[in-house]
């Protein structure tokens, strides 16, 4: 069966050897470096340059969906690299030129880069513009001079100063997908400015003058590019913490669980009225309060307070869909309480509240994957209305995804007791995530983040690829592992 499936992967790379000839030209389009991925004898090869810029770099790394960490360190000159288990071979060439092969001719999911491919083509000047909810859980701006940056009516606009010299500026990000060429700025009197339209959310960006990759000079918001250079940040608010009154205070902070509630990095703006701060939140549920000169306070104008299990109490705020937690039954308790991942399994803090039925409590959760409990007089228990489970023993918790956007699948198996699917997004935990039966099938909603993942099935204790994922690399251990992409 594996010969079959390798014979398989290699036919299939050898009908699709023409369109990768066809590729390059049209990816040099969008400046990516030509002849970069090679099949040679059923081997895919890619060859990397030492002198490619880093814009040059980041473009490949996505293109082709390679690990940034295997290119960097082949470009370093190391001749062998371990990523996830997969171990490439690094020979240098004349020229500068490094040829980057999988020590066993592995074979990249070269359908799985074709279809991104033309995903990227399809980028037109008029493609849309969609809000990045990922990324940090809060946000500030910190632009160096007023007028830099304006966001209005969903209307971001951004200012560079100077360059007058410049022939052309171009704004690339992950609003475009990093496009070299979608977003260009037009020239003024002062500099370059350009407006979009953008949801709330983090943008991380840069400016492309003349070809040459640079950070905004005047945002003092940045972050690593994962590819030995930066990148700026701004955000598009959607939530301003208003305290009124206190004239007379020198200082007021704000501080939250979303900022692990530092007294000090979150300064408030003095208005005519009272203390201010616009920022940006990912979609969730927040505890915070205000700082008056020291003296820490709850929100006036909220009244949702709870108590933090410590004896302090703290103002709530939520973002996003709200999810209505219940658990029936359990009348003669006193009290039942709510703790999970999305609040740090603070206990004394999500009090439910009793029905006719049981006990409920709606709560925001942003997209993503949660682990929850419930604790019932003191007793911690997990949801009995939900089959979806991840740990064993005294550890086995609740679990729900929120906007899962893939679903693992296995077909058959009836008579199996226990299905668990476990792989790099949960760093192989063998008591991982409990598969449940639906229609005859096994299956593990999910919400993963874009990237490749390797992953197995443990069929009440036997590992095993996915019978119906033809995608599958080699291990470590000579098992081979099943391989998903998110997009």
């Amino acid at each position: 069966m594996k010969r079959l499936r390798r014979f398989r992967m290699f036919i299939r790379l050898r009908e699709l050897c023409w369109l990768l000839c066809f590729v390059a030209p049209m990816a040099a389009a969008q400046d990516l470096p030509k002849d970069v991925c090679l099949i040679v004898d059923g081997k895919t090869i890619f060859r990397l340059d030492t002198r490619w810029t880093m814009a040059q770099r980041s473009q490949v790394v996505r293109q082709y969906s390679l690990d940034s960490t295997l290119v960097a360190e082949a470009l370093k000159g190391v001749p062998k690299i371990v990523i996830d288990g997969v171990t490439w071979v690094a020979k240098k060439l004349d020229g500068g030129l490094i040829e980057l092969t999988e020590s066993t001719g592995h074979l990249v999911d070269i359908g799985a880069f074709i279809d991104k491919m033309f995903v990227l083509w399809d980028l037109g000047p008029n493609a849309s513009i969609k809000a990045m909810t990922d990324g940090p859980p809060y946000g500030v701006n910190q632009f160096t001079k007023p007028g830099i940056f304006s966001y209005q009516d969903s209307i971001v606009t951004i200012n560079l100063p100077g360059y007058s010299w410049a022939q052309s500026v171009i704004l690339s990000g992950s609003f475009n997908d990093w496009s070299t060429g979608q977003t260009p700025m037009t020239k003024t009197e002062t500099g370059w400015t350009i407006n979009l339209r953008l949801g709330p959310g983090y943008y991380p960006y840069k400016y492309i003058i003349d070809g040459r990759w640079m950070q905004d000079p005047g945002n003092k918001n940045k972050e690593d590019d994962l590819n030995g250079g930066t990148n700026s940040v701004f955000y598009c608010y959607n939530y301003t913490f208003s305290l009124k009154g206190y004239a007379e205070a020198r200082r007021v902070n704000l501080a939250g669980s979303f900022n692990g509630f530092n007294p000090n990095e979150l300064e408030m703006i003095k208005t005519d009225e009272g203390w201010i701060l616009p920022m940006y939140l990912r979609m969730g549920t927040y505890s915070y309060k205000f700082i008056v000169d020291g003296r820490w306070m709850t929100d006036p104008a909220n009244p949702v307070i709870r108590g933090d299990g410590r004896g302090n109490q703290n103002s709530f705020i939520g973002f996003g869909d709200s999810t209505l937690f219940k658990l029936s039954g359990y009348q003669d308790a006193q009290q039942v309480e709510l703790a999970g991942s999305f609040n740090d399994w603070q206990w004394g803090e999500l009090i439910m509240e009793e029905t006719a039925s049981g006990w409920q409590l709606p709560y925001a959760l942003g997209p993503g994957n949660y682990e929850y409990k419930y604790i019932v007089d003191g007793r911690w228990i997990a949801d009995p209305a939900n089959p979806y489970t991840s740990g064993s023993g005294e550890m086995r918790n609740s679990f729900i995804a929120m906007k899962p956007n893939h679903t693992f699948v296995l077909d058959g198996f009836a008579e199996a007791q226990t299905v668990i699917v476990c792989g790099s997004f949960n760093n192989w935990q063998e008591d991982g995530y409990r598969m449940v039966r639906v229609d005859g099938k096994w299956t593990f909603p999910i919400r993963l983040k874009p990237g490749k993942y390797t992953y197995k099935f443990i069929v009440d204790g036997q590992w095993m690829i996915d019978p119906g994922n033809s995608l599958w690399e080699p291990n470590e251990h000579g098992t081979d592992n099943s391989v998903v992409w998110i997009e």
